[in-house]
């Protein structure tokens, strides 16, 4: 085996053997274990989320398929709609072209062309974490055999009554020209205004404090062309007299009623409240308490439309309100409008006063246009029946959360869920199944074949619904559509309900919850049972990952590497403002200064395990990567110690005899212990535990002990055949166990030394993904053997540390007295003195007799038992005296010099807290060092 450690010469060459070998396929005897990889978009790359979420369902799906289960990991994409048509439209207007220049037809060819030319970056990607999916089974959610399941499911829900049109609300985005649903938009704090509006009352009406007019608050003084009312708080005694009067709608001449609703807070403000249901969300539900009509002011494109638009609340046109609007702000977009509109109420008197205002302006995250809840006809999900039973399959048990507060999460969105808005003014996704006639009916059906058989229309004319599905419908169908759905196929039968879904928590409802209500109601079974919920990987200070802020890692250029100018560059791309471009290149410079290493698949993959517990945010530390780097590189190099000392030689792969030493038997009891660890840790999802076992066992255990202690007897020339031909099968076979319990989270490295050390180990088979799962052998289990060698572990930990402290060189043999010694302590002595005395470099150990006084030593405990090293003849008192001086005369100025920085009251004021954090720590690091060194300089002059 190659003396280095290099990864990228083992990662491509093996998944290339496991994916052609078809090793991912279902092949166990077992039951039964699923995972629906959540399809990742068509158009996207990987990203620290995918990074992490794919480690841990390959991590499950690696351990489950080695305990002999029938395992499938299902893959597939998701068409995006919104993104993807974006792509496309983006290379269209760089010809200075329009989908709506080519027709429908040609704009889906063109999108379908780019679909297959570069949709499939993230499924390399995702290769290239090592992620065992069945390629062979890749679905994509425009497939022929999930646009049937979309159809299917649509169809079905419309005729159980299920799925509706009606006129609603939604986010729509003035630019895409699309609703959006509540995940697509972000909140941007921003600074903003709030106009404080006059409303005179009318006939003749007075405030409490004889004032004819209501002054209202509003930041979108744009939208008071669609006032429905004004609110007060039936409780505000300053406007209780006036609930059920009116005022003058100013410009507009309308009169609208004063109404009473706890919506309105007395203290915000004056505490009135202009209420315009079609443009306001929170608005919309007070309007539906009041039966107020619905005023719609804008077009498509968010300008004012010449003649409102009014609506009743059950949809239909509302023909008695004079609709009319004010001729001068007829096709203005929103924002000039408003501007207009302030500046005719300040001419007419009514502007009382603007204050700055605090703004989260809801913005589409694909056009970054400002959002503006808008009135329009969509399709829509009944809910609240489906909810029912998805709580209930939480609250029996069904499905579970893992960690189990989540279900708080699910419960609270699903007991106050609203109709799901399931159409996109799109054209790229699955077209809505329903066709109209010329007077304006709706007839749903798979086809237009079986729409007209069935409602007898022979030829008439008949027009498809232009919308397209929101992709989260598709993707809620996901566990079963991939699998064959609707037809009762094997794969559906054996693989469905799937075992876990892994996820992040803020699609909970987006996505879970949907999965979940689709599930039970299409298919009467649950999606999954188990829900592993993870948090967000952020930064190494808790922020969260966003270009804007410069901190965004790409988890493969963690594992093959970047230089730094292609990472400032790579972070800086497309940054429209220079300072902030400049700002993040000095940033990243200062981060990174000779870019980021290269180092592997597998030290990413078990940086992620180690990080994920319980649920909560990830801090993602590069210097952990580094560190499980370093693992990877302790357990390629062990593996060459085992090698050169067990390769061509004699290590009882058959029946010979072998005789265990207590250090090989100590090792296999330790192993059973890790096995037990682990296993049990994967079982409750706790990765983190998982990862820390394996670490602490390999690292701590296999490679720092065993192989230490080993040594003796295998370079022993007079050591017996028996113990040697023990010894060696011990390293093989704890090795070889060590291979498959890690082999979930490190694939790569772990399949690379198994295939060289299998056959010594006495194993076979063409791959380790295929071995099974180390099981405890209770037989091995001997707490004598770990009681014995935790105590010689002990002995030489003490004696290395009072060399340390002393500075006795490693090459200087040294005397060492027993004090306080128990009979164990000298029958362990007896059986472990060669062992010790050879690792430890000691001349001579020998125990106190009884009533000897002991000599002046240097100490240390192993129990009760005291460990001394005599002083005398070991160093130069006076060179060792003159030296500590020199030192703790460093440190003391070093204490005065922090100290006297943090007693400086101007520094503490001005520094940052995480700069005051460092000097604090610095200066209890020279403080704890100077005592050391003064109790050690005390320890050397006495003797």
């Amino acid at each position: 085996m190659d003396k280095t450690y290099q990864p990228h010469d083992i990662e491509s060459r093996w998944y290339a053997e496991w994916e052609s070998k078809h090793y991912f396929a279902p092949q166990g005897s077992g039951e039964s274990y699923t995972i629906a990889l959540p399809p990742p978009n068509v158009t996207g790359s990987l990203h620290m989320g995918h990074g992490f979420n794919n480690a841990i369902m390959d991590a499950l799906i690696r351990f489950r398929r080695m305990q002999g289960r029938n395992t499938l990991w299902q893959p597939g994409t998701d068409h995006a709609g919104i993104a993807t048509q974006m792509v496309v439209e983006r290379q269209l207007a760089a010809q200075n072209l329009s989908r709506h220049d080519l027709g429908r037809d040609k704009f889906l060819e063109k999108v379908w062309e780019w679909k297959e030319q570069s949709g499939g970056t993230i499924t390399r990607q995702i290769r290239r974490l090592g992620s065992s999916v069945d390629w062979s089974r890749e679905r994509f959610t425009m497939d022929e055999g999930l646009s049937e399941a979309v159809k299917e499911a649509f169809v079905r829900l419309f005729d159980d009554g299920l799925i509706y049109r009606g006129k609603r609300l939604v986010n729509w985005d003035t630019k895409l020209h699309t609703a959006i649903s509540d995940l697509e938009v972000e909140n941007h704090d921003e600074k903003g205004s709030l106009w404080n509006l006059r409303y005179p009352l009318a006939d003749g009406a007075k405030t409490a404090e004889g004032q004819d007019y209501l002054i209202v608050a509003t930041t979108r003084p744009e939208t008071m062309l669609g006032d429905s009312a004004v609110a007060v708080n039936p409780n505000d005694e300053r406007y209780q007299a006036l609930i059920g009067k009116f005022v003058e709608l100013p410009l507009v001449g309308r009169r609208i009623p004063i109404i009473g609703d706890d919506y309105c807070d007395p203290e915000f403000g004056t505490g009135c409240v202009k209420i315009t249901p079609a443009h306001d969300f929170n608005d919309y539900e007070v309007g539906k308490r009041h039966n107020l009509p619905l005023i719609n002011i804008l077009d498509k494109n968010a300008a004012v439309l010449a003649t409102a638009q009014v609506f009743n609340l059950d949809g239909s046109v509302n023909s008695e309100l004079d609709a009319s609007l004010p001729a001068q702000f007829a096709g203005l977009d929103r924002f000039e409008a408003r501007k207009q509109i302030v500046a005719a109420f300040d001419a007419a008197g009514l502007l009382e006063k603007i204050d700055e205002h605090a703004l989260k302006v809801p913005k589409g995250d694909r056009s970054g246009t400002i959002i503006e809840p808008w009135l329009t006809d969509q399709w829509y999900v009944s809910t609240k029946p489906l909810a029912e039973k998805a709580i209930a399959a939480v609250e029996d048990g069904s499905i579970q959360f893992v960690p189990k507060q989540y279900e708080n999460m699910y419960f609270s969105w699903m007991r106050d869920i609203q109709d799901w808005c399931i159409s996109r003014q799109l054209w790229w996704g699955h077209r809505i199944p329903a066709w109209y006639d010329e007077a304006g009916n709706v007839f749903v059906g798979r086809d237009e074949a079986e729409v007209r058989a069935k409602h007898n229309l022979g030829d008439a004319p008949l027009r498809q619904d232009d919308d397209v599905l929101d992709t989260w419908f598709s993707s809620g169908l996901w566990t079963f559509s991939t699998l064959g759905w609707p037809e009762q196929t094997e794969f559906l039968k054996t693989f469905h309900p799937t075992d876990v879904l892994v996820t992040g928590f803020d699609i909970i409802f987006f996505w879970v919850a949907r999965m979940i209500m689709m599930s039970l109601h299409l298919t009467g079974q649950i999606p999954f049972k188990t829900v592993y919920v993870h948090g967000l990987v952020r930064d190494g200070q808790g922020h969260k990952m966003s270009k804007s802020k410069g901190n965004v890692l790409d988890p493969l250029d963690i594992v093959d590497g970047i230089d730094l100018e292609t990472l400032v560059a790579k972070r800086t791309s497309g940054m429209m403002q220079p300072k902030l471009a400049e700002k993040i290149a000095k940033q990243t410079r200062a981060e990174f200064p000779d870019g980021i290493a290269s180092y592997g698949t597998d030290a990413l993959r078990f940086t992620f395990c180690s990080l994920a517990s319980t649920g909560r945010d990830i801090k993602f530390d590069m210097g952990r990567v580094e560190g499980y780097r370093n693992f990877c590189n302790k357990l390629w190099n062990a593996t060459n110690f085992v090698l050169e000392n067990t390769d061509g030689k004699d290590c009882g792969a058959g029946d010979e005899t072998v005789e265990l030493s207590a250090v090989d038997r100590w090792i296999l009891s330790a192993l059973q212990r890790c096995e037990q660890d682990v296993t049990r840790h994967l079982d409750q999802f706790r990765f983190d535990l998982a990862a820390q076992s394996l670490y602490e066992f390999i690292w701590d255990e296999y490679c720092a002990w065993y192989l230490e202690l080993v040594k003796p007897v295998l370079w022993d020339e007079t050591a017996s055949v028996e113990r040697q031909r023990g010894t060696r099968r011990t390293l093989v076979q704890v090795l070889e166990a060590i291979l498959r319990l890690t082999h979930p989270m490190m694939p790569f490295i772990t399949e690379e030394i198994w295939q060289r050390i299998k056959a010594l180990a006495g194993k076979s088979g063409p791959t380790l993904m295929l071995q099974p799962w180390p099981s405890v052998e209770a037989n091995l289990l001997d707490a004598g053997a770990e009681g014995d060698i935790t105590w010689v572990k002990d002995f030489m930990l003490g004696v290395r540390q009072i060399r340390g402290e002393m500075k006795i060189s490693m090459a200087k043999r040294i005397d060492v007295v027993l004090g306080n010694a128990s009979e164990q302590d000298v029958a362990r002595l007896a059986a472990f003195e060669p062992l010790i005395a050879k690792l430890a470099k000691l001349e001579s150990v020998r125990v106190l007799a009884s009533g000897e006084e002991a000599p002046l030593a240097a100490i240390a405990l192993v129990g009760d038992m005291q460990v001394l090293v005599p002083m005398a003849g070991l160093i130069d008192k006076d060179a060792e005296l003159a030296r500590l001086d020199k030192e703790i005369q460093r440190l003391q100025g070093e204490v005065a010099r922090v100290g006297g920085k943090l007693a400086n009251e101007g520094f503490v004021a001005k520094a940052p807290e995480a700069v005051l954090e460092k000097e604090r720590a610095k200066l209890a690091e020279a403080e704890q060092a100077l005592a050391k060194l003064a109790e050690q300089r005390a320890r050397i002059a006495s003797l």
